[in-house]
């Protein structure tokens, strides 16, 4: 039963002045980038405390009770207002082995995508927390402020910082069936939600304006990911959904589908508004901002929009 079926646990509005941890849950950063996102941060206004010196493991960004403690000092420290990750990659799902739930009193805003997806499924699912799948400091905001393989600046203040309920995000996508729905915003990197089903956090998307993108995989990939939600009947009280835009996902041959043809011969019979081609996730254009474990309303006509019902964040 999912914690995020009562009522949602927001974290506090992050404005200018606020205080952000720079965290590693997965794969170390290039410095360069490293240096740029947490510049763009200071920019914004934000005091950034880099609170994980780990050295780098093959993959890992250090070991796993070091990523840990990198999440943990952020969440439990009085003097840290919210968390953004330095980027994905791969680990985040190593520190769900410590009975994170009994170290998560307050909730505060987490920001990622990607890897990410996996933290943020957990934090909902045990913790009814809302987090944010958006930029990180090196995969994204590091780009700079709405540049190509950067981030849209409105869509991540307005996310993390308004405390007050009514905006629409554009999405920027196109209809692959048309139609209006309303339903709790969930999902995230595509194989990463496949990955929770047989967990006890697996993600619970009864009701749900679904999320699903990711990068690099082929049209048959993406439609064997998708014929495993289905069978496993998470699509059968979906809402809604929103599609990134699959980069790097081109068809395997000449004449042979594509993922937005995989995905609309899925998807479109369970009669349901979708939107394909929305800068969520892995994208080259400046990438949207989703708050996760709010309610909104799609409207996929167009470009499509959502508008989100509630804040994700209190005062």
């Amino acid at each position: 039963m999912s914690v995020g079926k009562g009522t949602p646990r927001k974290p506090k509005a992050l404005k200018a002045g606020s205080r952000l941890a720079v965290f590693a849950p997965a794969s170390p950063a290039d410095a360069v980038e490293m240096v740029a996102g947490l510049a763009e941060l200071k920019r914004q206004g934000f005091q950034v405390v880099a609170n994980q010196d780990s050295k780098p493991e093959g993959y890992f960004a250090g070991p796993a009770l070091e990523r840990l403690n990198g999440l943990l000092s952020g969440i439990q420290s009085e003097q840290i207002d919210g968390l953004v990750a330095v980027r994905g990659g791969y680990g985040s799902n190593y520190l769900l082995d410590f009975e994170l739930d009994k170290n998560l009193k307050k909730a505060k805003s987490v920001i990622g995508f990607s890897d990410l997806t996996t933290l943020q499924i957990y934090l909902w699912q045990k913790c009814g927390w809302v987090s944010f799948y958006g930029p990180m400091v090196a995969a994204g905001i590091s780009g700079g402020p709405d540049a190509a393989k950067g981030y849209d600046e409105n869509s991540f203040l307005q996310a993390i910082g308004k405390a007050e309920a009514g905006w629409k995000l554009r999405l920027k996508g196109e209809p692959v069936l048309a139609g209006q729905a309303v339903g709790r915003v969930l999902g995230g990197a595509m194989t990463l939600v496949e990955a929770t089903i047989g967990t006890p956090w697996e993600l619970d998307t009864t009701d749900s304006i679904l999320i699903l993108e990711d990068r690099a995989m082929k049209p048959y990939q993406v439609d064997r990911v998708l014929m495993h939600f289905k069978q496993a009947g998470k699509f059968e009280t979906v809402k809604g959904i929103v599609l990134g835009e699959f980069p790097d996902s081109p068809a395997v041959a000449a004449g042979a589908p594509s993922v937005r043809e995989v995905c609309a011969r899925i998807l479109r019979p369970l009669g349901i508004p979708i939107v394909f081609g929305a800068p969520v996730g892995h994208t080259m254009r400046p990438m949207l901002t989703i708050p996760l474990g709010i309610p909104a309303r799609l409207d996929a006509e167009g470009e499509g929009t959502l508008e989100f019902l509630e804040p994700a964040v209190a005062a």
